[in-house]
């Protein structure tokens, strides 16, 4: 265990919320609806955590115009789908941010999602009282794995890196929280495989939310 870590910067989408159907269901349609090349929903998947219009730019060659297209479409699209219960909390996460919260843990969430989705989800999710607080996409000039996000939330909360844990589910997550010079913990039950964040080089790997407060 780790004593020395106050703050817990979380991913949302693959860490938090089970995400995983509504955002390939959507890039497809999003795809499918501008008339671009298909793509799988294992391929769409693999772009999660990257910035909106970089995940369609990723994998189908189109303009920055178009990228921008897809954004704005897949935004569209998404709030159509996102009705209540599509996106749910993963096993433990609730009961595992209550007793970080009861050890004094400062909890935090640095996401590639809007500003707005992520509160809304967090109100939904009912997060509320354990989140301290929300970074996301449109907060920040830069996005993981660039450090930006996490310097960012330490200057608001007056906090050090080396007192701060980093948790995701894919190497943009793990690489964001080392180029801040923080901890790392990867869960593999997301959208990366257990290979991908050890050769990211997290410092722990869980593959159960709860199994976090055994190392902080």
């Amino acid at each position: 265990m780790n004593k020395s870590i106050k703050t817990v910067i979380l991913d949302f989408d693959g860490t938090l919320g089970d995400s995983y159907n509504i955002i390939t269901k959507t890039m497809m349609q999003t795809i499918a609806e501008l008339g671009l090349e298909y793509r799988t929903p294992e391929e769409c998947a693999k772009t999660i955590g990257l910035p909106l219009s970089v995940c369609f730019t990723s994998i189908i060659p189109m303009t920055d115009e178009m990228g921008e297209k897809c954004t704005e479409t897949y935004r569209r699209i998404f709030n159509e789908n996102n009705i209540p219960g599509a996106v749910t909390p993963f096993p433990g996460v609730i009961e595992t941010l209550k007793k970080l919260h009861e050890k004094g843990h400062t909890i935090t969430i640095a996401s590639s999602r809007s500003h707005h989705s992520l509160e809304n989800f967090v109100k939904e999710l009912e997060l509320e009282e354990y989140i301290t607080y929300v970074l996301g996409a449109d907060d920040t000039k830069k996005a993981k794995p660039d450090p930006e996000p996490v310097i960012k939330t330490l200057s608001h909360l007056g906090e050090d890196s080396t007192k701060t844990i980093v948790v995701g589910d894919t190497k943009f997550d793990i690489l964001m929280g080392k180029n801040a010079g923080t901890y790392t913990c990867g869960v593999t039950y997301g959208n990366g495989s257990r290979k991908e964040l050890m050769d990211a080089g997290a410092d722990y790997i869980i593959d159960d939310f709860r199994e976090l407060i055994e190392y902080i």
